[in-house]
This record gives C-alpha cells, sequence and structure tokens, in this order.
C-alpha cells in the first residue's frame, strides 16, 4: 500500500492534546512517545534528531502494523480474476444439468414421461448437492491420511474448518467446493437417460444420492484428490473417467438388472420433441465451457484452449454424424446432430486441458465415428435398452478421450507435452480405465440391489403403459 505523503511541518505543528479515548495520565508517563521524549533528554544529539523522525511517524504506526498482519498477506493469495471465472464456470455446469440435460432427454422420450425425467433430473441435483456438503466433498478432496490413496475421510463433513478465508489455490475454498458440486450433480443425472420411462422415483432419489457418496467421490479422490490414479499418472483434465465412464458404467449396470421397455425394441417410439432435444444440446454445449474451461481453475491460457477444443471437437462430432446419417439414410437428422455434438463434447473432455488444435479435431472425428457405431452395436447386436445411449455416447467417447490424451497429449502434436513418452502414458491412461469400470460396476450393482430391496426398482405394467408423468406424478406435459 502506498502511504500518503504528509509534510512534516505539518506533523510537527499538530497541537499535543490526549484524545477522549487516551488511557490516564499515570499510564500516559510509561507510553511509548513518553519515554521517548525522556530518553531523548540524555540521548547523543544524533541520537536525538533519530528519535525526532522516528516519534514524527508514530501516529501512523496502527496502518504501518494492519498492513503488515498474516491476514493480508493470506488474503494476498485471491486473485480476483480466477475467483471471478470460477464463479461463472460454476453456473455453466450447473446450467448443464437444469435446465440442459433435463431438455436434452426430455425430449428423446415419449410425451406421457417428459416430465418423469424432468423431474429426475431435478431430484438427483438436489439430493446431491446436500450430500455433496454433508459429507461428499470430504470423502472427495479430504485428507484420508494413511488411506489417503484410496479415501478422502471425513475431516471436512458440512465443510468443517472452511471459512470465508479459506483458500484452494488462487480461489475460494468455498467455490472451489461448489464447482466441484456441479461435477457431483450432473455425473448421477447423467444416468438418468438409461432407465427413463419404467424406473420408480423413489429408486431414482436413493441410488443416486448412495451412488455418488460411494462410487462417484472416491474415483474424483483417486484422480483430482491426490488418490493412486493421480500418483500413478492417470491423466483426466475435467471428467472423461470421474464423470463419463462411472455415470457410462453405472447406466449399464441398471439397465441389466431392470430391463427393456415393454415396447423395446420391436416397436421404439420416436422422440416426442427433437426441437427440445436440440435446445438442451445446446445448453449443455455452451456450459461445456464451464465444465472444461473451468476445470483450468484459473482465468488462464490453459482455460482458453481448453474451451477451444472443446468447441472444435464438438463441431467435428457433430458434422460426423451429419455426414453418416445423410450417406446412410440420405438425409440428417436434428437428433443426430444434436447426439452427435454431445459424443464429441464427451470425448475431449479428458484431453481438454492436455491437448492442442490437432487434438480436439481428431477426438471430435474419431469421437463422432466410435460413438454412432456404439449405439448401434449396443441396441441393434446387443440388444441392450440403454434408452437414451448413455454409455455409448458418454462412456465411449469419455474412454476414446482418456486414451488418445496419451497420444494427442505429446508436444509433436501440439498438446501440452508428456514426462515419459506416449507408451507409458497409454498404459496408464488404460489401467485407470480398467479401475474405474472395475469399482463403478461392482458399486453399482450392489446399491442396486439393495435400494430394490428397499423401495423397489420397477414400475408396474399399468403404470409403464399409461406414462409415468401421470402415474408417478400426477402431472401431464401436455393436454391436447
Amino acid at each position: 500500500m502506498r502511504m500518503p505523503q504528509i509534510p512534516p511541518q505539518t506533523l510537527s505543528a499538530r497541537p499535543a492534546r490526549r484524545s477522549p479515548l487516551s488511557p490516564p495520565s499515570l499510564m500516559s508517563r510509561w507510553s511509548l512517545p513518553s519515554l521517548m521524549s525522556r530518553w531523548s533528554r540524555w540521548s547523543p544529539p544524533s541520537w536525538r534528531s533519530r528519535r525526532s523522525r522516528l516519534s514524527r511517524l508514530l501516529p501512523w504506526a496502527p496502518l504501518l502494523l494492519t498492513v503488515a498482519t498474516p491476514t493480508a498477506h493470506a488474503q494476498s493469495a485471491l486473485n480476483s480474476g480466477d475467483t471471478a471465472w470460477i464463479l461463472t464456470a460454476s453456473a455453466l455446469v450447473l446450467l448443464m444439468t437444469l435446465p440442459g440435460l433435463a431438455l436434452f432427454y426430455a425430449g428423446l422420450v415419449r410425451s406421457i414421461n417428459v416430465l418423469s425425467v424432468m423431474m429426475q433430473c431435478g431430484a438427483v441435483a438436489c439430493v446431491s448437492s446436500v450430500l455433496w456438503v454433508a459429507l461428499g466433498y470430504s470423502i472427495a478432496f479430504g485428507d484420508g491420511g494413511a488411506a489417503n490413496a484410496w479415501f478422502g475421510g471425513f475431516g471436512k463433513m458440512f465443510l468443517a474448518g472452511v471459512g470465508a478465508d479459506s483458500m484452494s489455490g488462487t480461489i475460494p475454498e468455498a467455490l472451489f467446493c461448489v464447482f466441484q458440486m456441479t461435477f457431483a450433480v450432473i455425473t448421477p443425472a447423467l444416468i438418468v437417460g438409461a432407465y427413463v420411462e419404467r424406473i420408480k422415483f423413489a429408486h431414482v432419489a436413493l441410488f443416486s444420492g448412495a451412488w455418488m457418496l460411494l462410487v462417484y467421490a472416491p474415483v474424483a479422490h483417486w484422480l483430482w484428490g491426490g488418490g493412486f490414479l493421480a500418483q500413478l499418472g492417470v491423466l483426466d483434465f475435467a471428467g472423461g473417467l470421474v464423470v463419463h465412464a462411472t455415470a457410462a458404467v453405472a447406466a449399464i449396470v441398471v439397465v441389466l438388472l431392470l430391463g427393456p421397455r415393454g415396447n423395446f425394441p420391436h416397436d421404439p417410439a420416436p422422440p416426442h420433441n427433437p426441437g427440445m432435444t436440440l435446445t438442451g444440446a445446446a445448453l449443455l454445449w455452451v456450459g461445456w465451457y464451464g465444465f472444461n474451461g473451468g476445470s483450468a481453475l484459473a482465468a488462464d491460457g490453459n482455460a482458453a484452449l481448453a474451451v477451444l477444443v472443446t468447441h472444435l471437437s464438438a463441431a467435428t462430432a457433430g458434422l460426423v454424424w451429419v455426414v453418416i446419417e445423410s450417406v446412410r439414410f440420405g438425409k440428417p437428422s436434428l437428433v443426430g446432430l444434436a447426439t452427435g455434438l454431445i459424443a464429441g463434447l464427451a470425448s475431449i473432455t479428458p484431453a481438454s486441458g492436455f491437448v492442442g488444435p490437432i487434438g480436439g479435431f481428431v477426438i471430435g472425428l474419431v469421437g463422432g465415428v466410435i460413438c454412432y457405431q456404439a449405439v448401434h452395436w449396443l441396441k441393434v447386436n446387443l440388444k441392450l435398452d440403454d434408452t437414451l445411449d448413455v454409455f455409448a455416447v458418454h462412456g465411449v467417447g469419455g474412454i476414446i478421450g482418456t486414451l488418445l490424451t496419451a497420444v494427442f497429449g505429446a508436444a509433436m502434436f501440439g498438446g501440452a507435452g508428456l514426462d515419459d513418452g506416449i507408451g507409458v502414458q497409454f498404459g496408464r491412461q488404460l489401467a485407470g480405465v480398467g479401475a474405474v469400470i472395475v469399482w463403478t460396476t461392482a458399486g453399482s450393482w450392489l446399491l442396486v440391489m439393495a435400494v430394490k430391496r428397499c423401495v423397489g426398482l420397477r414400475v408396474d405394467a399399468d403404470a409403464e403403459y399409461e406414462g409415468l408423468d401421470y402415474a408417478s406424478h400426477g402431472e401431464r406435459g401436455y393436454h391436447l
């Protein structure tokens, strides 16, 4: 802080007077100015001159002490630009779930189930938010002590020890918690797309909350909280494994235990509102700027490059789906374009902070092609009723992006560079994929079975035929 410049004569001309709040005269005899005045009577002339100059600075001593306090030093670590960007990114990522994902999914189902899908996304957001602050943040980003390689512990339950002055890098820790909470919200909400139109609402609420705590939060710790996968050197910038792979594997587990819809695969109902789906996809695309760009946790060049490659991958994959459908069916579909965009976004997520424009383009191209084939393979060949293609788009895309990070993260392709080369890093990425699949499969299966014993799993045939909007919630999306 720059001190105000006041002429010395101004200070010396001020009359000596005691403030109404000054101590009694007995105490004033032993005040610092009084002692200095008496000392100057017997000190050498050169000392007296120095004492006189020092006494003129005494009125400014409280201000000097305030500037030098530890609190000021602690606050200096806060970067207002980084904080403003992560505040914005947090809002963008929440926008991805509500209303982005809700609209994207709602447009793909039958008109008698549109509200049930929105209700499930909204309920998952509420349950996950409360549980994240209560326990999830501690599991993911706490200090687990001797078990820290696997688990963050309970030391930060209900954000214990996190105050207004607590910092996480250059941003407040409370803001870091909020940003990570939006990821904990959207991840179980992604699973909704696999089981729409036939699952009990109570099962959705209970399973999603338990799954976020017991499956998602440990995986987040493994990769982002200093766990064993981070120590191994596995790269996941914004959630190819933590978000997309976990949600997709859980989706397949639920589908296998829940069974297909009554009309699958012989009489699949078309999406009731493709325009709503594209609206949701557009909101997801915008929100993904915060999802990937915000994961830099700073307003810097890394965040800007992450946004650039994210946009490029989405656009490339969207065009891939348009071309494939044009060649295969003679005309492209709006749903195909929207789904292609999401495939490109999911594919680039783990690589977005490590690759350059070449990587963004190639990952979008490869992800778009393989995700398109995966949709056909799962539904036609395997006859799995992953209703809104959660595994084929998010799982396959996230895993492809995770593996290709080891290739296009290399400096020779314009990436940030790899410490140990492409081959070594590819092996690490593959190990990370395997660990996440095993953990998520086991945890999801146990949780589905446990919640099923408590509240059941599937609605009856009459409710499924009538539609879950009215059967589960007593409302209708449309009155025609």
